[in-house]
């Protein structure tokens, strides 16, 4: 949560930081600063280059650059350099600056904790300067464009790894071009399939993928599909996977997607007859059931053979081509209008029957831009980015490798970097240069530390051609690192959000243990506090009362029944028996452990009950249930419940387990409940709405239903529309003044805005604050 919060501080900048102090206990509303608008209107000034100091807090100097930076970031109208706007700025900035020296002078920043946090949200807001941004928003749109239309193809695999030795490579390029001559020259594509394919579903499918659409393949397959003919077969593709050659059978309109619910009779290949025999019957009998009428939702969830679905009415997630096996697709595609149920039909899970619940066509691109980014930014397309980022950034940076001194440098490297075994050496090589970035040098024994740390990344069995495979890595990510160590000094607004992530950290830390955890955790102080101004919470006249909202009648009279019980079972909370040894009453640690967990439940519940149920088996010695029974309410009152809380008694012979003696060497525990929430549950066992209860104390406006009736003690009955109200007014509370726990949330509200404002007056006296007049006003116009 603190890092959302830190985020959201940090990118909306000092002003937004001081509101979200305030909203954090939602203890009052946010201070806003209100803008005015004279006439004529002012443009926004470009001050970004002016370094001359604005104001100074403390021996801080800001500078009209940096204020300009975070003023626009929260003034976006144009009347922005108006002098009620900038003083009421100034005022806020010059606090929030003095909390954030503050939290330097207390050597926040020196802290393990703010170092490993600053620098996780840096390789965060880094990303965006390591990419191609040109390059991302034309693959967006490219996927956008691919995705108004499903292909159908059918593929041919031969395997290869993407670090293969050379040798390796050629001679499965040489297998996948020899297949593919016997394809153009007319051999049939689904029996070159069956027999050459080394994708392991061939021998089933013959190849055949069915329909997909954009950022459903790996991005050089999808290249491939969308830019083959129908009915033509695809130039050779390299995938991570291997070569591939597709042939592209049909290409049509998205459809879109569509919601379904299914019920499924689970049968696969390889059972019985009679197995095959009973789905049938299974799913044509819920078929005849639909056919009457009778809910689909309620037959998934009582018959439905998908344990994933069936509690949710069969209810699946929306899909698209590609996302469900083929059959499944196209019966869900087929079904014309929302609300229609398909005939029953068979894959390979079983058999299935279909409810449509919804379809939507292919979304506008503003409404999945977003998420198409997201896609990309993990897609294998996302190497194509980062290709063209590399390309530009070793130009930039005057990238020179010495494959020379690579050579030498890594001579004594073995075999153990094929067996990833790799350990670094000594070698009177490791000092010369094998990479230089901007003049900077990187040496052998660099590229032999990158090794040790990256030897997995490639499994290629060629000694040489490894090492080039991981030297490439090692210049690309020590490119990407340098890149990004340099962001500060390269790019102004990379430098200011750095800054404003930092004191926002600083900030957010300070601002807890000065206000937030202090207000919590100083309850002596907070008592004080609400003694000194306990007459800021009051209640009005409240009226005590319970409301029985009931499904009918019949509910009704359960309730009164109940409620004339007093208590009643419950199923939770639930404890463990107490076990013993024979003749024992004395209780071991597990037993002291579930006795500490039941009475601190019972002190903090007044409603709960219990019944103490102790047993003995007929071979122990007499009276040891009794003494169990006494032994474990001394242990519950101990913990903290009360006496009137707790019952004992002994079970029944009948109660006993004549076939295993040590399962009567017991206590158990029956847990009642006299709160109307828990008749509610009882109730809502098995329909969720049979009853809905509302309990407590209600001022004028807090509930329309008591605000309609005459507040006396005693039971009112109210139809509304097909439900009962049922209303208990136990009785009516004078106004009096709140007790501490009653308002403990906003009187520790009230407790931080005080904390706050007596910090920031020894703030002010410790960062006195000056402002260059002069250069104020040539900022500002009147």
């Amino acid at each position: 949560m603190k890092k959302i919060l830190i985020l959201a501080t940090a990118l909306l900048t000092f002003q937004s930081m001081e509101v979200f102090a305030q909203k954090k206990t939602a203890a009052k509303p946010a201070k806003t600063v209100v803008a005015t608008t004279p006439a004529p209107t002012p443009k926004k000034a470009d001050l970004s280059t002016n370094y001359s100091e604005l104001l100074r807090v403390g021996d801080s100097v800001v500078t009209v650059a940096e204020f300009d930076y975070v003023y626009k970031k929260n003034n976006n109208s144009d009347s922005l350099y108006v002098k009620q706007n900038l003083d009421e700025y100034i005022n806020l900035f010059t606090k929030f600056k003095m909390k954030v020296l503050d939290a330097y002078s207390a050597g926040l920043d020196t802290t393990n904790s703010f170092k490993k946090e600053l620098e996780s949200y840096r390789k965060q807001l880094a990303q965006p300067y390591l990419t191609e941004k040109k390059v991302s928003e034309q693959l967006v749109k490219e996927a956008y464009e691919r995705m108004k239309f499903e292909i159908n193809a059918s593929h041919i695999l031969i395997m290869v790894t993407p670090d293969a030795a050379p040798s390796d490579t050629l001679a499965k390029f040489k297998k996948i071009q020899d297949i593919r001559k016997k394809a153009m020259a007319g051999a049939y594509f689904e029996d070159l399939a069956k027999q050459y394919s080394e994708d392991p579903s061939a021998q089933q499918n013959s190849g055949a993928l069915g329909y997909f659409t954009a950022l459903g393949m790996v991005y050089p397959f999808e290249q491939a599909a969308y830019s083959t003919p129908v009915g033509k077969i695809s130039n050779i593709v390299r995938t991570r996977f291997g070569y591939h050659i597709l042939k592209v059978n049909d290409k049509r309109p998205n459809q879109g997607q569509v919601k379904v619910a299914h019920i499924m009779a689970k049968f696969q290949a390889g059972q019985s007859k009679a197995d095959s025999t009973a789905a049938i019957q299974k799913i044509d009998e819920i078929s005849k059931k639909l056919a009457k009428g009778e809910s689909f939702e309620t037959l998934a969830q009582q018959f439905s053979d998908d344990q994933g679905t069936k509690d949710k009415g069969g209810e699946l997630p929306m899909f698209g081509a590609g996302q469900m096996i083929q059959k499944f697709e196209d019966v869900s595609f087929a079904i014309k209008k929302v609300g229609d149920i398909s005939k029953p039909f068979q894959t390979q899970y079983g058999f299935h029957i279909v409810k449509l619940l919804d379809r939507k066509s292919l979304e506008p691109f503003a409404e999945l831009e977003t998420s198409i980014k997201d896609k990309v930014s993990r897609d294998s397309r996302s190497e194509l980015n980062q290709t063209v980022l590399i390309a530009r950034l070793r130009k930039e940076n005057q990238v020179v490798e010495n494959l020379p001194n690579l050579k030498r440098g890594t001579s004594d490297i073995d075999t153990s970097l094929i067996s990833q075994k790799y350990k670094v050496g000594v070698s009177p090589m490791d000092a010369i240069t094998v990479l230089t970035i901007k003049g900077k040098n990187y040496t052998a024994g660099n590229f032999k530390t990158f090794l040790v740390g990256n030897q997995s990344a490639h499994k290629s069995s060629d000694l040489q051609y490894l090492i080039s495979l991981h030297y490439k890595d090692f210049v690309n990510q020590t490119l990407l690192d340098f890149e990004e160590k340099n962001l500060e000094s390269k790019y102004q607004d990379f430098r200011m959000l750095m800054r404003e992530y930092r004191e926002g950290i600083l900030l957010f830390s300070r601002m807890d243990n000065k206000v937030w955890s202090k207000a919590v955790e100083d309850t002596t102080g907070l008592r004080s506090y609400f003694n000194n101004n306990v007459n800021k919470y009051k209640w009005d006249t409240r009226v005590k009362a319970t409301i029985y909202n009931v499904k009918d009648t019949a509910t009704l009279s359960k309730v009164k029944q109940m409620l004339a019980m007093k208590s009643f079972p419950v199923a939770e909370p639930t404890f463990k028996a107490v076990v013993y040894a024979k003749n024992e009453v004395k209780q071991d640690p597990a037993a002291k452990s579930t006795l500490q967990a039941l009475g601190d439940f019972l002190r903090r519940d007044k409603n709960l009950s219990v019944e103490v149920v102790a047993y003995a088996d007929k071979a122990e010695k007499k009276k040891t249930d009794i003494k169990r029974a006494e032994t474990v309410k001394d242990s519950l009152v101990k913990y903290g419940a009360s006496p009137a809380q707790i019952t004992t008694r002994l079970a029944a012979k009948t109660e006993l387990n004549t076939a295993s003696p040590a399962d009567n060497q017991k206590v158990i525990f029956n847990m009642k409940s006299s709160s109307p929430k828990a008749l509610e549950r009882v109730l809502n066992t098995n329909a969720p709405l049979t009853v809905q209860v509302t309990d407590g104390a209600f001022q004028k406006g807090e509930n329309k239903l008591l605000d309609g009736l005459t507040w006396k003690a005693g039971t009112q009955t109210i139809t509304q529309g097909e439900r009962t109200m049922y209303v208990i007014i136990h009785g009516i509370e004078q106004p009096r003044n709140k007790t501490l726990d009653e308002c403990r949330g906003t009187a520790i509200s009230d407790f931080q805005t005080y904390l706050e404002a007596d910090w920031l007056k020894s703030l002010a006296a410790k960062y006195p604050v000056k402002i260059n007049k002069a250069v104020m006003d040539s900022i500002i116009k009147k």
